[in-house]
């Protein structure tokens, strides 16, 4: 099988699953106890919280292990909201936020506050002029901003969002800037700024259901969960010590590899976005040429339906995933493309792991151009 929707989840890291194997015999016991073993999971829970603190940056007393990343969006940005109810209800998004977000923004409408969404160009780059102008005033209904939510880099279609800028306008209005970082941490610095940032560690070769979530001190938050003694007060429940200790390794050795992943992917994913549209026909490959992930690249093809090109490709042993990387079950076109104004079918997204070769992509270029010509041959639009 050739792997190629890194962007979903990375197989699992070797550092990982070597400190994995280990944690589980040595981080077995409930770390807020007093007895030995007790002390030695706490001692190796909050070595985890420094190495993750340390590729932030951030202290370790601002960083929580969650039970996921969505986990960790939720309660970052209720949690703002939450904290903030008497300086605003207003929650500013980008319309190509993951859905985790704007979930969070429906729950706080459904409770009384307001969600406005940021629009983006057809690059999904955040339209900055309109952030700046819904930053610097109360809306027709006089609800101010409480919180702004943006993610670094786009899940979907790769577009690095320009945090500086956003962080700037953000400051200025003395509103918390909140962060899913899930898809750059390990791969790109994560520019200072935020005040919540979240992260999901199956993102970068960690073990699937840990997430991170950093507040900064002095950020006005309030738990939007019943409290408990654990997690900065912030996560309910045990820890998951072994998971966070695997997922600190593996984003430890990854941003370790990022330069050399870095080139080898850029190099690759520039051959692909150059390949795809010379050898398949009405193609259109979306995101921003430049301001992007090294990794990732996302094509819509005309007269072609997503998930039949996926299963084609499954077929033929190459793993890719279409449309919106959170919802392509419900067979619902994909949020971000609508905000970005480009095609929303046909869509394939080529994200490639760390241990992806020059082979895989030869692969994926062999293929594709069959796969997609039998697809536009079952619905009858043969020669395109």
């Amino acid at each position: 099988m050739t792997y190629l929707d890194a962007a979903s989840t990375e197989p699992l890291h070797p550092a990982a699953r070597d400190v994995l194997l280990a944690a589980l015999d040595e981080g077995w016991a409930d770390p807020a106890r007093l007895y030995r073993e007790a002390r030695r999971a706490r001692l190796l829970l909050e070595n985890a919280a420094e190495v993750v603190a340390a590729h932030l940056p951030a202290r370790p007393d601002e960083v929580a292990f969650t039970g996921s990343g969505t986990q960790a969006l939720h309660l970052g940005v209720l949690g703002v909201l939450a904290g903030r109810r008497r300086a605003g209800s207003r929650l500013l998004t980008s319309a190509v936020e993951h859905s985790a977000v704007l979930h969070a923004g429906a729950w706080h409408e459904r409770a009384g506050g307001v969600h406005q969404v940021v629009p983006v160009d057809r690059t999904a780059v955040i339209d900055l002029d309109a952030l700046a102008d819904a930053l610097s005033r109360p809306d027709d209904a006089g609800h101010r901003v409480a919180a702004l939510a943006v993610q670094s880099a786009n899940h979907e279609v790769g577009t690095v969002q320009p945090l500086e800028q956003v962080s700037t306008l953000a400051g200025r209005a003395d509103v918390p800037l909140i962060v899913d970082a899930a898809q750059s941490l390990a791969r790109t610095p994560v520019p200072p700024g935020w005040a919540v940032l979240a992260g999901s560690a199956h993102k970068w070769g960690g073990p699937a259901g840990v997430g991170v979530l950093a507040v900064r001190r002095g950020t006005r938050y309030r738990s939007p969960v019943p409290e408990d003694e654990r997690g900065s007060r912030r996560v309910p429940g045990f820890e998951n010590v072994p998971g966070a200790l695997a997922a600190a390794a593996a984003l430890q050795a990854r941003a370790d590899e990022a330069a050399e992943l870095d080139r080898r992917h850029r190099d690759w994913v520039d051959r692909i976005r150059g390949a795809v549209p010379r050898l398949v026909p009405d193609v259109q490959v979306v995101g921003h040429p430049k301001q992007r992930l090294a990794h990732l690249v996302t094509f819509s093809c005309l007269y072609v339906d997503g998930e039949a090109l996926l299963t084609m490709l499954d077929a033929q042993g190459v793993a890719v995933s279409s449309g919106s990387s959170c919802t392509s079950s419900t067979l619902r076109p994909s949020h971000v493309l609508e905000a970005m104004g480009v095609l929303t079918h046909g869509n394939v997204r080529v994200s490639l792991a760390r241990d992806t070769t020059e082979a895989d992509v030869d692969r994926l270029l062999r293929v594709l151009p069959g796969a997609v010509a039998q697809v536009r041959e079952q619905i009858g639009a043969r020669g395109l």
